[in-house]
């Protein structure tokens, strides 16, 4: 029984968070089942309560991060970067795919895969339509290297940062160890989105006039100081999310001198109906995974670090991730690989790569649709699976090969 209401309660958490009625936070659904499975025993208090002191650190880097991105994206970073990738792809759409990878993928790495799906997406859109292009492989693009470029950094994605504190590494030690799969993985996904694509790529637009974009140049050194920081500062014993704090603080303090009624903006950046949600979902997992899902996975789960260990254990969480979404999935895994540092590893590729053949893979795959509905764009799910289908087992492959290249050379 108490496995069957965690179960219930899960699904219903999910669905929730997918559908969002009437545009409903994510938490306003999470909190009263993570209160139900406590209340009816699924769940004990004093396990809930841990569960959610182990889990405030992470939301809480999660909230200075998305501040961050919200603060450079006002100082005008991404309108600058779209400014850049205009101007290296001329009138030629092939260029223009390959500049909004290479975009992407560094917003990705350094501001989050939200900040990709929210304020790049938009700025890409614009680019297409003033040159007169097809814009679905520019857009494509954009969702697809919000998952796999999300491999780098601590901070590229929520599921990093639960897969950081699981696996005792340092910032520098993740970031080197992920740096090889990172760049495999992204030149796999432009390879196929150029195939994918070439059909639309054949049709050249036109060069979109230039503006006077001048580099936001505080901000861009305010980013690279944070980042610098947040690597820094975890080897010192202070928790990088007060190096992306202050970087956030940073940047919001000269734009809202002269409005200060701009600070509730930045509050609302932070998304605290999802970071709430994130809590109380820690709570609901738990609730499976103390129930008997927890013991199956873990009989399950490969527990060697040889090549065919890693891949197993990527495709296992690629497959969890587009049944129940990646952030349950990374919850549910996590505890069964935390001893060694390449599962933690070969399960984060899963998770993040494995969204991209389903839209309710991943929580910013969903926002990413959102974001094209609100600007009269609509995706299709086919094509959206077709393009999975070919380039999720080719990007986990590379991934997990290049894992298994790092981890050899370091011995870890």
């Amino acid at each position: 029984m108490p496995l069957a209401i965690s179960v219930v309660l899960l699904v219903a958490v999910l669905v929730f968070a997918v559908v969002r009625p009437r545009g409903l936070a994510e938490g306003v659904f999470a909190v009263p089942a993570a209160s139900v499975a406590v209340a009816s025993g699924s769940v004990p208090w004093d396990a809930a309560r841990g569960e959610l002191v182990a889990l405030a650190p992470v939301v809480g880097f999660l909230a200075a991060v998305l501040a961050l991105a919200y603060a450079a994206g006002e100082w005008g970073v991404f309108s600058y970067l779209g400014s850049i990738a205009t101007r290296l792809s001329g009138a030629s759409p092939s260029r223009l795919l390959l500049a909004v990878v290479v975009v992407a993928s560094g917003v990705t790495a350094t501001l989050t895969l939200d900040a990709t799906v929210t304020l790049l997406t938009p700025v890409i859109l614009a680019t297409t339509l003033r040159m007169h292009l097809r814009p679905h492989p520019h857009l494509y693009a954009c969702t697809h290297l919000a998952n796999s470029a999300s491999l780098l950094l601590p901070i590229s994605n929520l599921t990093n940062l639960l897969a950081f504190t699981s696996s005792g590494l340092s910032f520098g030690t993740f970031a080197a160890l992920m740096a090889l799969p990172w760049v495999c993985v992204i030149v796999v996904e432009y390879a196929v989105l150029s195939r994918f694509f070439r059909g639309d790529l054949r049709f050249p637009g036109r060069a979109a006039p230039q503006g006077d974009t001048a580099p936001p140049w505080f901000a861009l050194v305010t980013l690279g100081t944070t980042l610098a920081a947040m690597a820094l500062s975890e080897p010192l014993g202070v928790h990088p999310g007060w190096a992306a704090a202050a970087g956030a603080v940073a940047l919001a303090v000269p734009w809202v001198g002269r409005q200060p009624a701009q600070w509730g903006h930045i509050l609302a950046a932070t998304n605290p109906g999802f970071c709430t949600f994130v809590l109380a979902l820690g709570v609901v997992v738990l609730g499976v995974r103390r129930n008997g899902l927890g013991a199956y996975l873990a009989a399950i789960t490969p527990t060697t670090t040889t090549l065919a260990g890693l891949l197993a254990a990527a495709a296992l969480a690629a497959v969890l991730a587009n049944l129940l979404n990646n952030l349950p999935a990374t919850l549910l895994l996590l505890p069964s690989v935390a001893f060694s540092p390449g599962l933690v590893l070969a399960v984060l590729i899963g998770v993040n790569l494995g969204p991209n053949l389903t839209y309710t893979g991943s929580l910013a795959t969903l926002l990413w649709r959102r974001v094209l509905h609100a600007h009269d764009t609509r995706p299709s799910i086919a094509e959206f699976t077709r393009l999975g289908l070919v380039s999720v087992p080719l990007t986990l492959l590379a991934g997990v090969i290049a894992l298994w290249a790092a981890l050899s050379v370091t011995g870890l």
